[in-house]
């Protein structure tokens, strides 16, 4: 038997991935401040300002590979692209702002929260997948996690609250179904890198935003000042620059770094910045609860890391022998 030494492929692939995780949720974590900076705008018109920038970008940035990345994408791929971009970006973002909007920071960082639940549950069925009972104290560090970030918002609830966490648990639902698909449309079509893929699903987020301009012009008010506009832009380029290209590029990578049962866990760091972004704008420290659930969320993250370690070691060490 040979034993396996510290380093393995398994393991830097662990800390690689949890290193991108990190980084896509602290670029995440500012999608919940921009509806709080830019509140003369509606839900939907935020959505169509990000991702109108987003697509654009991204168009930009492929250039003149477009033709090839489109020969590399089979049909199948496309509607991937499609439904993924209004699960994960236009549909999600409208939902959350809303959440934001009417239930508060904490309200919807609660809900979203649960995300790792309902993601590494259904991860544990993947073949190869650390089973789920030995991912049941991570999942309870999570819960807990999660109740303490919202338990303020949800024992003196403020006018809002209830329209807010309707709005949250959709968003948690959208963002759960692309988390899943995306994941598995990565495995799919690995032939695809992990930028491109993103680069391509911001063209089409792109177009679905375009589509939505005249909803928005027949529906939503459009009386702001020129000031608030130069503000709207501004946000809209910042969220689609460091959370729509920077974020989806680190998901991705993670993505294709770590297995399921373990990418929803990842998505507690957008939760853990989201709440220090809040605190910093808000010009406060932490409650106790809300310190306690940095703490528990943390602990839930590592559990969940050490979980996959072993197993992977586990392995490694099998294959050896």
């Amino acid at each position: 038997m040979i034993s396996t030494a510290a380093g393995t492929p398994g393991t830097n692939r662990t800390i690689l991935g949890v290193a991108c995780g990190m980084g896509a949720g602290a670029l995440w974590g500012l999608v919940f401040l921009a509806p709080d900076l830019v509140r003369a705008f509606t839900p939907l018109q935020l959505a169509i300002g990000r991702y109108l920038a987003f697509g654009l970008i991204s168009a930009a940035l492929i250039g003149s590979r477009w033709r090839s990345l489109v020969a590399a994408v089979p049909a199948r791929g496309w509607l991937s692209l499609a439904w993924l971009s209004l699960a994960g970006n236009t549909l999600y973002y409208v939902l959350l702002s809303t959440a934001v909007q009417t239930g508060g920071i904490a309200m919807t960082s609660l809900v979203l929260g649960f995300l790792p639940v309902p993601v590494t549950i259904i991860g544990s069925r993947d073949s190869g997948a650390v089973p789920l009972r030995k991912l049941v104290p991570s999942l309870l560090l999570c819960v807990a996690g999660a109740v303490c970030i919202g338990w303020q918002a949800i024992a003196a609830p403020a006018a809002g609250a209830v329209t807010g966490l309707l709005f949250a648990i959709g968003a948690l639902a959208s963002w759960t179904a692309y988390a899943i698909g995306n994941t598995r449309s990565l495995s799919r079509f690995a032939h695809v890198s992990a930028q491109d893929w993103n680069l391509l699903t911001g063209v089409v987020t792109g177009l679905q935003a375009t589509a939505l301009i005249p909803v928005t012009l027949l529906f939503e008010p459009l009386n702001h000042t020129p000031q608030a506009w130069l503000e709207y832009a501004g946000v809209s380029i910042a969220v689609a620059l460091l959370a729509s290209i920077g974020g989806n590029l680190l998901w991705n990578r993670m993505s294709r770094l770590l297995p399921l049962t373990l990418v929803g866990q990842m998505i507690l760091f957008e939760t853990l910045f989201g709440l220090l972004y809040a605190f910093v704008w808000e010009r406060r420290l932490p409650t106790p609860l809300e310190a306690a659930a940095f703490v528990l969320v943390v602990a839930s993250v590592l559990t969940c890391i050490a979980a996959h370690r072993r197993r992977a070691g586990l392995a490694i060490t099998a294959a050896a022998t």
